[in-house]
């Protein structure tokens, strides 16, 4: 059996700021409670809303540990009631409400995906927040299927660069928008079949010339605001738009007409405030439909850079930038 210590190094800032609350702290290691399993933590993935909770803009759901994070892999080290003992050792990878910015973290076992001789315990801790938001939004809600064309915002980001890894393997045309020529021919060099300078083009006349006036079939838009009735121009009719996020705006002003007469389908979701059945679920789809071409290395995740642990305020500052393409990730190094 493993030693399981009292205390680990987190990071659980008491007050809203910019990066520098990002330090290192002490606090206890969690229990795994009945249907979890307790993990010892090797990379944790980085995302835009730890960015807005450190900021105190989006606070934790009720119940769930203060300290930020995500996602993260590891190496089980502790079951909780219902799990079997003989998942002990194996290592991990979870998407978790809370509490990844950790030595030590608990998750729900069925939240976790098995980490395959394929994948660096980086890129497993890469994969969880932008894979099971970007399967349940543009493959389930927008029902993206083979043959398909969808227009992804942020294709350099890291659920961009997770769409165009999920849509060349399920044989959809992927068109997403970026913010330079830079991150346009990055996003090309990573399977995008065409990228759009949003700075320098419109990208409703791009998408339009693209599909030869026909639109694409789904939306995926984490932009919001103004976008949004320009992302419905470039939906082909019966399209469908899925918003996951709203960093241009949380409002916007739609022509109902037009979302009757075309037959225009408007959804979204926030995956974070989801029960543990319903992510279950959804790990559970990913095992049997996506998992076998991670297991082949047909699927990897984009690293962008690597920090250690105690270098969270660089990671988080570099994603502030907006330089980066794919995932940031924290790598804690074992004693």
């Amino acid at each position: 059996m493993v030693a399981i210590p009292s205390t680990m190094n987190a990071i659980d800032p008491q007050e809203p700021g910019g990066p520098e609350v990002l330090r290192l702290v002490e606090r206890p290691v969690p229990t795994a409670a009945a249907g979890e399993v307790l993990v010892r933590v090797a990379a944790v993935g980085v995302n835009r809303p730890e960015v807005m909770q450190r900021k105190g803009m989006y606070p934790p759901p009720p119940g769930a540990s203060s300290i930020l994070g995500m996602e993260f892999s590891g190496t089980i080290v502790a079951v909780g009631e219902g799990v079997e003992a003989e998942q002990i050792g194996q290592p991990v990878c979870a998407l978790v409400t809370a509490g990844a910015y950790a030595e030590y973290a608990v998750a729900p076992f069925g939240q976790c995906l098995p980490v395959p001789n394929a994948l660096t315990m980086v890129e497993a801790a890469a994969m969880p927040e932008t894979l099971f938001t970007v399967w349940t939004n543009l493959f389930e809600r927008a029902y993206a299927t083979e043959g398909d064309t969808v227009l992804v915002h942020g294709g350099t980001s890291g659920i961009g660069t997770m769409a165009i890894a999920l849509c060349n393997l399920f044989d959809v045309c992927v068109i997403v928008t970026a913010g330079s020529d830079e991150k346009c021919a990055r996003a090309l060099d990573l399977g995008a079949d065409h990228a759009i300078n949003y700075k320098t083009e419109d990208f409703v006349a791009r998408v339009r010339a693209i599909t030869g006036g026909a639109g694409v079939q789904a939306v995926l838009d984490m932009v919001g605001g103004d976008y949004l009735p320009r992302n419905l121009q470039c939906l082909a009719d019966d399209g469908r738009h899925v918003s996951i996020a709203v960093q241009g705006g949380m409002t916007a002003t739609i022509p109902i007409f037009e979302i009757m007469r075309r037959r225009l389908t408007l959804t979204g979701s926030t995956l974070r405030p989801r029960d543990t059945q319903f992510k279950t679920l959804v790990a559970d789809e990913l095992a049997a439909t996506v998992w076998p071409h991670v297991e082949a290395g047909r699927l990897k995740p984009v690293v962008d850079k690597v920090f250690p642990f105690a270098a969270a305020a660089a990671a988080h500052e570099r994603m502030e930038a907006g330089d980066h393409v794919g995932k940031i990730v924290l790598e804690i190094v074992a004693a």
